[in-house]
């Protein structure tokens, strides 16, 4: 039983990384300031950058690809290879493989979350690409359907304007780059602090992150998860959750959730994984607690 529970825990915990992991909830400036996606360009090693477009959830990913090769041309990357894979066999592509040996940024575009996984889950081609976000060889981006990916469990689709409950989230299995959280996508923009409430309610073992559009959570090595763009990260804690009665209720029945802990992070807040705090920013616009002495 001990063995077990060690394992869980060793599943859950923070994943060593040496690079980034920019998690994005969708609609990206890609016009004007182009803020996340130049941070991407940079810590993908900028001029030197070699950048692999993933937009295989797309229903169009020929479009969608050109316009982020566009953006990253524009912003003068040395080598970018788009990697539209339409079919699983497509998947042992040698020049693929070839690719994310020397890539340095990989980014996945949105679309939808199921076909992306049904696409590159178990197989070779995602295994190489998780091993080198986890060795630090590139920096991996996902906006939309490519952040709900991100973990071990990922929401799938479900609906939004109810009270938390079971058939308001739709849940299946992610590509686990980050597989102790669970992420949700244009968040506070379509109303989904019910549904990942709900998914948290389930998976208490998880950290639920719901990310706004136009706004990044930026996941560093060390477990840091830092706010880029205009909006706002949603952390849900449950690591302090009394009692949940989730498990005993009918489908449509609202959930009960006792001392369920969530913090609202804008531009430049910090939050550690590992101890489950805030680390707020004190940088150039921010407001302090005036309240403290």
């Amino acid at each position: 039983m001990l063995q077990l529970e060690v394992q869980a825990q060793e599943q859950t915990k923070p994943q060593p990384m040496k690079t980034a992991v920019m998690v994005i909830g969708g609609a990206e400036d890609k016009v004007h300031g182009r803020e996340i996606l130049h941070a991407f360009f940079n810590r993908s090693g900028g001029a030197d950058a070699q950048i692999a477009i993933i937009p295989s959830a797309s229903r169009e990913p020929a479009i969608i690809g050109e316009r982020y090769r566009a953006i990253f041309q524009e912003m003068g990357a040395k080598r970018i290879e788009l990697v539209d894979i339409r079919d699983r066999v497509q998947c042992e592509d040698p020049a693929y493989h070839e690719f994310l040996e020397v890539c340095t940024g990989v980014f996945m575009t949105g679309g939808d979350q199921l076909r992306l996984c049904g696409l590159l889950a178990d197989t070779p081609f995602m295994e190489k690409l998780r091993l080198g976000v986890w060795q630090g060889r590139l920096t991996l981006a996902g906006t939309s359907a490519g952040a709900a990916v991100m973990g071990h469990h990922m929401i799938a689709g479900g609906g939004s304007g109810e009270c938390p409950n079971r058939s308001l989230v739709d849940m299946a299995t992610g590509l686990g780059f980050l597989p102790e959280v669970i992420v949700d996508q244009h968040f506070h923009n379509r109303n989904r602090m019910a549904r990942l409430m709900s998914a948290v309610s389930a998976h208490p073992d998880r950290l639920g992150i719901g990310i706004d559009e136009d706004t990044c959570a930026l996941f560093e090595g060390d477990g840091i998860i830092q706010v880029l763009g205009k909006g706002t990260v949603t952390v849900v804690d449950p690591s302090e959750m009394s009692y949940t009665n989730q498990p005993y209720i009918g489908a449509t029945d609202p959930i009960s959730i006792y001392n369920l802990r969530v913090h609202i992070l804008s531009y430049g807040d910090r939050y550690d994984m590992r101890q489950r705090k805030i680390i707020p920013s004190l940088g150039e616009g921010c407001v302090t607690d005036q309240t403290q002495t």
